[in-house]
């Protein structure tokens, strides 16, 4: 699929390059180049023995260590009936959530052509590897109310490698019906024949309320032992004033637990988010989240059975210029069993800080 894609990409390129003179210059100024880099420091007040921290977080996940979680490049070209893009990127991000896929695949972040389905231009199709329609938080920290990713966030898929159908009937409603390969995955599990499906509405009542459901149907499983997974993501944001925003967010999903079976575990994240602007350049968010995971469905970790943690953070985001990001974030987790490693045992509490800073570019 990579190639198939860079080379659709390098064909959108050179039709803008033979194109008329005047649809060339058009077109050439639609040609974008952005990016983002996020270097980050961490401590652990666990001080686990290893740098990294826990098998089940993805970002910021280095303990007394200074780390680039991401740095991404994205080259785009849009017009008013096609679009592509093409970024990779790198990072401890890349290296945690991205270490089941193979080769320079992992530095794929982004790879897709597009094209509008009917004159209006309402309705689209996109294929290659996209951003998941699951959840609102993404891989970029500065799009996020938080620096740290939630619990939610960081087990449900970030990416997907499929094709997209998004919908606009109106400006307040988009619609969206997605194939894809799997849950979080690019290339598609040797012996399974069986590609996966999601859907997505989003609602926008008005300029200040964001409501969304996403779905997930597919397997992670070969035909021979095929276990099917269903699950939901909901999450509504509203600004209550220019200065109070809230989000509420909520993940269920439930997977067979054999071949054919007609019993299923079950596992499920609940976050509460609130934030304050005191000003265009100083803001805090508050967190608080609930996850559980009875028979270690989503969340494995090695001699543990099931996961069950409660979480509280504070974050404190100054953006001196408005496309740069310093962040401190302290964040606490509690587990009703000993998940956390202290140094050379296991505990129930957890007490991290992160600071962040980050800048986003494009031309």
């Amino acid at each position: 699929m990579k190639y198939f894609v860079a080379f659709t990409f390098l064909i959108v390129l050179s039709n803008c390059s033979f194109a008329q003179t005047d649809s060339l210059k058009s077109k050439l100024k639609s040609i974008q180049i952005s990016g983002f880099l996020d270097v980050y420091y961490g401590f652990d007040f666990n001080q686990p023995q290893s740098e990294l921290r826990q098998p089940f977080l993805f970002n910021y996940n280095r303990h007394n260590s200074f780390s680039l979680n991401l740095g991404k490049i994205k080259f785009s070209v849009e017009d008013s009936s096609y679009r592509a893009s093409l970024a990779f990127h790198t990072g401890t991000y890349v290296n945690d959530n991205y270490s089941s896929q193979l080769g320079l695949l992992k530095s794929v972040s982004e790879a897709s052509v597009g094209f509008a389905l009917n004159k209006n231009k309402k309705m689209w199709l996109d294929v290659g590897i996209l951003p998941s329609h699951i959840g609102f938080e993404s891989a970029v920290s500065a799009d996020n109310w938080t620096l740290t990713r939630s619990l939610l966030a960081e087990n449900s898929p970030y990416y997907m490698a499929g094709a997209k159908v998004t919908w606009n009937p109106t400006d307040k409603v988009e619609l969206a019906a997605i194939v894809c390969n799997g849950w979080q995955v690019i290339k598609r599990l040797d012996g399974n024949s069986l590609l996966s499906f999601g859907s997505q509405i989003m609602l926008k009542p008005s300029k200040k309320v964001v409501i969304n459901w996403s779905t997930f149907i597919g397997t992670d499983d070969p035909d021979s032992s095929r276990r099917m997974r269903y699950f939901n993501n909901f999450y509504s944001s509203i600004k209550l004033t220019k200065k109070l925003s809230f989000l509420a967010g909520f993940d269920h999903g439930m997977q067979q637990v054999s071949k054919k079976s007609n019993a299923y575990h079950f596992w499920h994240s609940t976050v509460l988010l609130a934030k304050y602007a005191f000003n265009p350049k100083f803001a805090a968010t508050f967190r608080a989240e609930y996850y559980e995971d009875k028979n270690s469905t989503k969340i494995v970790i090695p001699t543990f059975n099931s996961f069950n943690a409660s979480g509280l953070s504070l974050n404190f985001d100054y953006t001196p210029f408005p496309d740069v990001f310093l962040r401190i974030e302290s964040r606490w987790l509690n587990s009703r069993d000993k998940l956390f490693t202290k140094q050379d045992s296991f505990v129930r509490n957890n007490l991290f800080i992160v600071a962040s800073l980050a800048i986003k570019f494009a031309n």
